[in-house]
């Protein structure tokens, strides 16, 4: 069925929740499929909020789920994207993610300086990887490198500022920290309560932190059980290392902000629902 101008207007005023109730809805593959993404490119497009995902009980109301539970994909949406202009070229490009050699040569410098201004927090990686050596590899959206050159093209000729320089002298790297970040920030977006804000903040700390925070035993266990996904599983130990190093915050100021930020969203959760209440209406 053809969408008209007037429909898909009508549609952008909607609230998410209003936007899946006006239609049908699909399963990320079909919805992928349908647009021409392989299953990273679909799933770095709902991080990115390039495609609206829902809960599939937004229609039912069947009682409370996680924002971790599996999503559905508005065919509106589907339809949305596959009627712009270029499509699917202009959805590729702002899915395009590119490594550091790809990125400084897109850029026209070298690949150690993209090197450095990454690791100075100049640019923040979209996603990352680990290669068979358990070296984690970062990847930047295309679009945002170019963005950010054509924000700060002094940066990219002549001394870096001292200030950046004294940042990389001392070891410091903020690749880890932008990227978790952005996905802490992805994921509070999709949180539907108190509870589930605060188990992605509770995601990136270290076990040991968390349980300074959180010294209540059930507490600590309906954090756990709503811990989002904030990167795909690694099979070989080495890669869980990695893995585990890049989804943790380890910097003294880092760890501070996000132990405040949790002792927050858990005075918040505590006013509107006990923790044991909570745990009674955890869907797996």
């Amino acid at each position: 069925m053809t969408v008209t101008c007037d429909r898909r207007q009508a549609l952008a005023t909607l609230t998410a929740e209003e936007r899946f109730t006006a239609g049908e809805t699909l399963t990320p593959g079909r919805a992928a499929r349908e647009l021409g993404l392989r299953g990273g490119e679909f799933e770095l497009a709902a991080q990115l909020g390039e495609i609206l995902v829902v809960p599939p009980d937004f229609e039912a109301r069947s009682g409370p789920a996680g924002p971790w539970a599996r999503r559905r994909v508005p065919a509106e949406e589907v339809r949305r994207l596959r009627a712009e202009e270029g499509f699917p070229d202009t959805l590729r490009d702002r899915l395009r993610t590119v490594g550091t050699a790809e990125a400084a040569e897109s850029l026209g410098i070298g690949a150690s300086r993209f090197l450095r201004l990454a690791r100075a927090g100049c640019i923040a990686p979209v996603r990352f990887y680990v290669n068979r050596y358990g070296a984690l590899v970062w990847l930047y959206l295309a679009a945002e490198t170019a963005d950010f050159a054509a924000r700060e093209p002094e940066l990219l000729r002549g001394h870096i500022p001292a200030v950046l320089r004294v940042m990389l002298d001392g070891g410091q790297d903020w690749r880890g920290r932008k990227w978790r970040s952005r996905r802490v920030a992805q994921l509070m977006a999709r949180a539907t309560d108190d509870w589930e804000s605060a188990a992605v903040i509770a995601a990136v700390l270290p076990p040991e932190e968390l349980a300074s925070v959180a010294d209540d035993p059930v507490e600590r266990s309906v954090l756990r059980r709503l811990r989002p996904c904030l990167a795909l599983p690694a099979v070989s130990p080495a890669a869980r290392e990695a893995v585990e190093r890049a989804t943790t915050a380890e910097e003294f100021d880092e760890v501070l902000w996000y132990r405040v930020n949790l002792s927050r969203s858990l005075d918040r959760a505590r006013r509107h629902q006990p923790a044991t209440g909570r745990l009674r209406h955890h869907v797996p």
